[in-house]
């Protein structure tokens, strides 16, 4: 894919009358990118996907794919497709004329079209599914039928609004492996607006972090995960403990704090915590320890360190980290 694809926002404004929904964004995402938006529900991550999509107006600045500026063009001419939350079939129409509707308002002949439909439909699995109603369909398969739809014209970029949120859990999983390994196989740029960061950290080449329309941080999962850029995306990412130790707010990522019984205090001398809640997840074991001033922290063990320590509710117990493991926050 050439660099010319790459998508780049200047200056991206969104008013809805006076409110401010998108505060002036930069950002560029390079031609086969998996990019998901994360960030909480209000934050803009959806306005800003719809003014990618052209279904929303710019109010202020440029998107640029490659040296073609997509100010004012229609949806159907950004060299952009889009998959809705809602799938948006049509109720009486085959899985093969949803898919092929595109091409129909093309003008292309019905054999032809339906043809290029039908290898879309098997790039999805769904064949033996062609001639089925949506209504006939589950959650999973009308996402298949909702995605090849929006594939078969060829997009430079597909853009997902959250296409998961509507699945079960283990569909969810399933799902996410079979958009992760299309989107390889296409070599397409897909950007995928979330909620869930177990999504995005499973996804993504590269992730986008938003917060009351402004980037927070741009980064690689990795990255995003175990070096937030500051108390924000730390706290919406998950899995960290936020402390303030010196002059410096720092998090500490929960599986790499320690847990001792209070008879083996250890060499940060953290005065003595009790142990609020323990929650059972599966391979590892939540456990929330808060101090006599409400300082709150949360470890995750394995659970074969768990039961080595035979941890209970209300148990004393000191805390310890490694000083490497610190990550010091922007405010």
């Amino acid at each position: 894919m050439s660099v010319d694809q790459n998508l780049e926002l200047v200056g991206l404004k969104k008013f809805y009358g006076k409110t401010e929904a998108i505060k002036g964004l930069n950002l560029k995402i390079k031609s086969g990118e998996y990019c998901c938006l994360l960030g909480p529900s209000g934050c803009g991550k959806t306005s800003l996907l719809r003014m990618i999509a052209g279904h929303e107006d710019i109010s202020e600045g440029d998107i640029l794919l490659g040296n073609k500026r997509l100010n004012g063009l229609t949806p159907a001419n950004r060299g952009t497709s889009m998959m809705f939350q809602s799938y948006a079939l049509f109720p009486h129409l085959s899985v093969l004329d949803n898919v092929a509707f595109a091409l129909k308002i093309k003008g292309m002949p019905k054999t032809e079209r339906y043809d290029i439909a039908q290898k879309f439909i098997d790039m999805v699995r769904m064949r033996e599914f062609s001639n089925r109603l949506p209504d006939q369909l589950s959650g999973g398969q009308k996402q298949r039928v909702a995605l090849a739809r929006a594939l078969i014209t060829k997009p430079k970029i597909l853009l997902l609004d959250e296409p998961l949120s509507a699945l079960d859990p283990a569909l969810r999983i399933d799902m996410r492996a079979e958009l992760k390994q299309m989107q390889r196989e296409l070599g397409i740029t897909f950007i995928h607006v979330t909620h869930s960061q177990d999504e995005a950290l499973a996804l993504a080449t590269i992730g986008v972090v938003m917060n009351e329309g402004r980037i927070e941080q741009f980064a690689n999962p990795i990255e995003l995960f175990n070096k937030p850029a500051n108390i924000f995306v730390a706290d919406f990412v998950g899995g960290h403990n936020i402390m303030k130790l010196g002059s410096g707010t720092y998090s500490l990522r929960a599986d790499k704090l320690k847990l001792a019984g209070s008879s083996k205090r250890q060499k940060n001398k953290v005065p003595a915590f009790k142990i609020k809640d323990i929650e059972f997840l599966g391979s590892s074991i939540s456990v929330t320890v808060i101090d006599s001033n409400d300082l709150t922290l949360k470890a995750r063990l394995l659970d074969q360190d768990y039961y080595r320590h035979n941890f209970e509710i209300e148990q004393s117990v000191y805390c310890d980290w490694d000083e490497n493991d610190l990550h010091e926050l922007r405010n």
